[in-house]
């Protein structure tokens, strides 16, 4: 058989994605900040694309000046009929007055923008003043907090740096666990004796045991600090060697170790706990985040409405400024069409994305009606197929519509994915949300007593008389993602 080569016409279709489905496909997964930040970037790079916001606020500018200029005759009046010292203000702009026949002290009297001085009687009171305090703009780091005691303290200018290098290796709680003595006299050049001597001297600044390598060390130098030491040996003794029976509150394995009653275990326990694991906590200040919902879902009488969220977000429009110069140059043409296909088709994008939320808010609406109205306990298990299948759109469009989106309802914000769970058996046939069955065991753990708390088997048995079906591992599981510890570090004895 021989081979020839012969043109061959076929028709075929493929999906093929353009920078402009690419970008339409990116603004669905947006957040609301990204989104803004986005549009703000392309009001800045495309001329033809204006924040009707701000044409808004423009043109109420415009109306006062026109109003203005109808106030003139009424403002004539007035100043006909004023003093003789407002004529001080009728210096136009750009005049210079004259030098000789002008009055400095009196436009120095009427308008200083320094404070009263108390001593010349000007009126006025400093204590009306801020304080030096109230004008701090953000509070002292720990960092800051150290360095500041180490330079007023008596460290040598040797000293002082290894002091200062030590600062800067501590971690956000304040602790050198990311490196070590022997690492730092390294770097520095000098003996690891004389780093753990400076070490010493810092892990007793303010706040004390601050620069401790592990729990044991930063309880210890707390309860041997030289101003208020503890002297009770068995306190000592149990944070030398039994912290970790200490944890899982085996108070009869340390009874036994040390020979004591339980009743001493626990007096020295108590005096433990005073104790301060995290003695940097109050500087590690955590800026609150604020959740702005896309979409509010209320209650009208006896429905429930899908409002879409549009505050703070710009109004783009295609500006008529450059359509003229459309004509004036070929070069000019050839980019304002660009520029305009470009604007075009991010509004266009903005606005689908905006009716996907909407409308995959309303499938989500739909399939969780009951716990719009009676709260997470009637959460039903869903999953992307099920709204994808109810709005006619695929299952990666709904993923990217709920990712960072968030829903303001009558029982709080929730994110869009909130709302999709996998399904808990229960007798009956029925099926239960996995958060539901979370929101269950969340309850009965707080509801436990406090000296028996239940274990994880405990907690199927009780399930299980809800006709919650579910095993041990799962309980766990859950227990763990609500940071719930086991039933052994709950117990409570005193």
């Amino acid at each position: 058989m021989a081979l020839q080569m012969r043109p061959d016409l076929r028709m075929s279709q493929q999906l093929v994605m353009t920078p402009q489905l690419q970008q339409a496909i990116k603004l669905l997964q947006l957040s609301r900040i990204e989104l803004s930040d986005l549009v703000r970037d392309e009001l800045l790079e495309n001329p033809l694309l204006e924040d009707t916001q701000e044409i808004g606020s423009s043109a109420e500018e415009g109306a006062d000046a026109s109003g203005d200029e109808r106030g003139d005759e009424r403002s004539e009046e007035r100043s006909a009929e004023a003093p003789a010292d407002a004529k001080l203000d009728e210096v136009k702009v750009g005049e210079v007055p004259d030098r000789d026949n002008f009055d400095w002290e009196a436009v120095l009297e009427n308008n200083t923008y320094l404070p009263p001085d108390p001593g010349a009687g000007g009126g006025g009171d400093s204590e009306e003043l801020p304080s030096l305090e109230a004008t701090h703009s953000r509070p002292e780091t720990l960092d800051e907090h150290l360095l500041w005691q180490v330079r007023m303290s008596s460290f040598s200018p040797a000293d002082e740096e290894i002091a200062e290098y030590i600062v800067r290796c501590l971690n956000a709680s304040g602790s050198l666990a990311d490196t070590s003595v022997t690492q730092i006299a390294r770097r520095l050049g000098t003996s690891t004796l004389r780093v753990e001597s400076v070490l010493r001297r810092v892990q007793l600044l303010d706040p004390v045991a601050v620069g401790a390598r592990n729990l044991a060390e930063c309880l210890w130098i707390q309860a041997n600090h030289p101003e208020h030491p503890i002297e009770d040996p068995l306190v000592l003794a149990i944070i030398a060697k039994h912290l970790h029976n200490l944890e899982n509150r085996n108070y009869q394995a340390i009874a036994r170790d040390v020979g004591e009653a339980l009743e001493e275990v626990y007096e020295a326990t108590k005096v433990i706990m005073g104790l301060d694991p995290r003695p940097a906590r109050e500087y590690v200040s955590e800026s609150p985040q604020y959740i702005v919902p896309d979409v509010y879902i209320q209650k009208v009488g006896d429905d429930f409405v899908v409002t879409l969220n549009d505050d703070g977000l710009p109004k783009l429009k295609i500006s008529n400024y450059y359509r003229s110069a459309i004509h004036s140059d070929a070069k000019a043409k050839e980019y304002i069409s660009e520029r305009l296909r470009s604007a075009q088709w991010l509004i266009r994008s903005i606005q689908q994305r905006q009716r996907t939320i909407v409308k995959v808010t309303k499938s989500i609406l739909k399939f969780q009606r009951e716990f719009f109205e009676k709260g997470v306990h009637y959460l039903r298990p869903l999953i992307l197929k099920d709204v994808a299948e109810d709005i006619s759109m695929h299952e990666s469009t709904v993923s990217r519509v709920t990712t960072n989106k968030y829903v303001h309802t009558p029982q709080g914000i929730f994110e869009l994915k909130y709302f999709f769970n996998t399904g808990i058996s229960r007798r009956g046939g029925d099926e239960l949300a996995s958060e539901a069955v979370k929101t269950k065991i969340k309850v009965l753990i707080d509801n436990e007593d406090p000296a028996k708390p239940y274990s994880d088997q405990k907690i199927v048995e009780l399930l299980r008389k809800e006709g919650i079906d579910i095993a041990r591992r799962t309980v766990a599981k859950y227990r763990e993602q609500l940071n719930v510890l086991s039933s052994s570090k709950r117990r409570r004895l005193f």
